[in-house]
């Protein structure tokens, strides 16, 4: 009777004992089926459903550690928003390139190189530079934005990159805003992305921070042609900033 009893307590204990172990195995499927794996290309991510945000919001931070941004300067704020709306925008069709996303970090001072192009499906920063704001934005930062034209303010938001062309200020790329109320009048303003000499390190050494633009995202101009080569027909822009009526106000954040 004893060895009966005790060989029940043995095998109740064997099969615990073997749960426990095989916990943490389960644990791991049950999040890696509910994600994307970051090794495999980014061709599409789902954001829909009841689990959407949270997916994103997982598979966004391990695409921000695996690519080591925080040591290139990008806040992870600005990227988790700009991978959120790069997929909504893409599911609705208002984005025609999946592979290519362009973040300006207004968080930064203009004196870090706080532009970055990335290619999403090979995990790579393209371009890390300096880009600038608008001259009524601010000096060193910017901290105020505008939608209104002769405003002379960067606006800020998510845009679709258009065609090129030659305008005043040579080689330059056409803008669409695609948040009303927020960079809508991009067009109309003249907001475009162009070359600019005030957009150079020089001006850093002699007054602090880099020149600045009437709204545009000017670029140095050793890098503005193959910038706008890479970027132009369809791909998006975020211009980020921890703005309060921005994040408060954006359709496309908060959807």
């Amino acid at each position: 009777m004893k060895n009966a009893v005790l060989k029940k307590v043995t095998i109740i204990f064997v099969i615990v004992f073997s749960c426990i172990l095989n916990l943490p195995l389960v644990f791991a499927t049950t999040i890696f089926d509910n994600t994307k794996s970051i090794d495999e290309p980014v061709t599409s991510v789902s954001v829909s459903g009841n689990n959407a945000n949270t997916n994103l919001e997982i598979f966004s931070s391990a695409l921000y550690d695996s690519m080591q941004l925080s040591v290139k300067g990008l806040s992870q704020n600005a990227f988790n928003y700009a991978i959120k709306g790069f997929y909504k925008l893409l599911n609705e069709g208002r984005l025609k390139n999946d592979d290519i996303i362009t973040i300006v970090d207004f968080s930064l001072p203009s004196t870090q190189k706080r532009l970055f192009v990335i290619n999403l499906n090979k995990k790579e920063v393209l371009f890390n530079t300096y880009v600038a704001h608008g001259i009524n934005s601010g000096k060193l930062k910017a901290n105020k934005f505008s939608n209104s034209p002769e405003s002379y303010k960067s606006s800020l938001g998510f845009y679709q990159t258009l065609e090129t062309y030659m305008g005043g200020h040579g080689y330059s790329l056409r803008l669409q805003g695609l948040e009303k109320g927020i960079n809508d009048n991009a067009k109309r303003r003249g907001i475009v992305i162009h070359g600019a000499d005030y957009v150079d390190e020089n001006f850093i050494r002699m007054q602090g921070y880099i020149g600045r633009s009437w709204g545009c995202p000017a670029l140095p101009v050793k890098l503005y042609k193959p910038i706008i080569n890479t970027i132009k027909n369809g791909t998006c822009l975020f211009i980020y900033s921890p703005d309060k009526f921005y994040l408060k106000k954006s359709g496309v954040i908060n959807a």
